[in-house]
């Protein structure tokens, strides 16, 4: 990892957002923004090849998505600008973000909470980052990791989750060993 640009600039831009990026997103024939379009507007502009496949995944098919392409928007405002080109992504880093650490983000908060709130802007800037192998100018890569999860809400649930799966089997073995200790017992209590 190298180091990128300073968090602030990141936070601000992001919390400048033209409204135009947060407006509904085209899901059939409603909305006004072709999220699929922004998409292949920053490959093409970082000097990507842009396919039917890299797309397909940022066209709206159900309403269910209109967050999801929602914060692809904002992601992609915060990507259109020149630091992006320095760090010089490929496509697969780029359409990775934009796709599965976007969705994480999606699933956490609403698109217009990462512009509007500071820690989940925040969020956003650093997601972006790591998703790009940098780190914050002013920063070493430890500290932009530890913040990277004392922010994340997605790093939260998946914590979450590894402590309730870790209870989970601590339980089953408790059991396990329980229903051991009886079958010894009756094992010994059978032979006196």
């Amino acid at each position: 990892m190298i180091a990128g640009p300073p968090l602030e600039r990141l936070m601000r831009r992001i919390a400048e957002t033209p409204d135009e990026f947060l407006a509904e997103p085209r899901i059939g024939a409603a909305g006004r923004v072709a999220t699929a379009a922004l998409v292949g507007d920053l490959l093409a502009a970082l000097g990507h090849p842009v396919t039917a496949a890299d797309l397909g995944a940022f066209t709206g098919t159900s309403d269910t998505e209109r967050n999801r392409l929602m914060l692809v928007a904002v992601a992609i405002w915060l990507l259109a600008d020149d630091w992006v080109a320095g760090a010089a992504p490929t496509r697969a880093t780029l359409t990775a973000f934009l796709g599965e650490r976007i969705a994480e983000l999606a699933a956490a908060g609403r698109a217009d909470a990462f512009v509007g709130d500071a820690e989940r802007r925040e969020e956003m800037a650093r997601t972006a980052l790591a998703a790009l192998g940098l780190f914050p100018t002013g920063e070493t890569e430890m500290q932009a990791a530890d913040r990277l999860s004392a922010v994340s809400a997605a790093e939260r649930r998946r914590l979450l989750r590894a402590s309730q799966d870790a209870e989970e089997r601590a339980r089953a073995i408790r059991e396990a060993l329980v229903r051991k200790a009886a079958e010894e017992s009756a094992d010994k209590y059978t032979r006196e």
